[in-house]
């Protein structure tokens, strides 16, 4: 969350000459409501499972840059969907994802102590995805075109 995944996505997807995918957009579209009104209305749970499904179709038909929403990798079986992808996880801090995130709106994971919230998210899911990830990046302080720059450079030029 704030680490700027939907703009770094677009960007590479810019440098290398294909599209950008979003699976919130995905399942919103699935959904016909934002994220924020399937949480309310209809539960995490759904939200999960809807986003579970999505990955597995965007990894399926998709041949661009795809951006997961940040619990996407919390399930087992996206995990697994993801282990012949490069995945790159884009590594933000506390100070640089709520400076991002702001007061949460429209994030219903974010309701009440923002700042709390972030950090017990990060907490818990960063362990998961340094474990999917086959590329980490360092998002904090730095430009999201920075960011993509590095990305590019780490997918196109590996080390030897």
């Amino acid at each position: 969350m704030g680490a700027g995944k939907t703009t770094v996505a677009h960007l590479l997807a810019d440098a290398w000459g294909v599209t950008a995918r979003d699976t919130d957009h995905d399942i919103e579209a699935t959904a016909g409501k934002p994220v924020s009104e399937i949480f309310v209305d209809d539960g995490e749970a759904v939200f999960r499972a809807l986003e579970a499904d999505a990955v597995a179709a965007a990894l399926d038909t998709h041949d661009g840059v795809l951006a997961l929403g940040g619990g996407a990798v919390l399930a087992d079986v996206t995990q697994k969907n993801l282990a012949d992808h490069t995945v790159v996880y884009l590594q933000v801090g506390l100070a640089d994802a709520v400076k991002r995130v702001g007061l949460g709106s429209g994030r219903p994971l974010l309701l009440g102590n923002v700042r709390a919230r972030i950090k017990q998210l990060l907490d818990e899911r960063a362990p998961i995805y340094a474990a999917v990830a086959t590329i980490t990046v360092e998002t904090d302080g730095r430009s999201a075109e920075d960011v993509a720059a590095e990305i590019i450079r780490l997918i196109e030029e590996p080390p030897a």
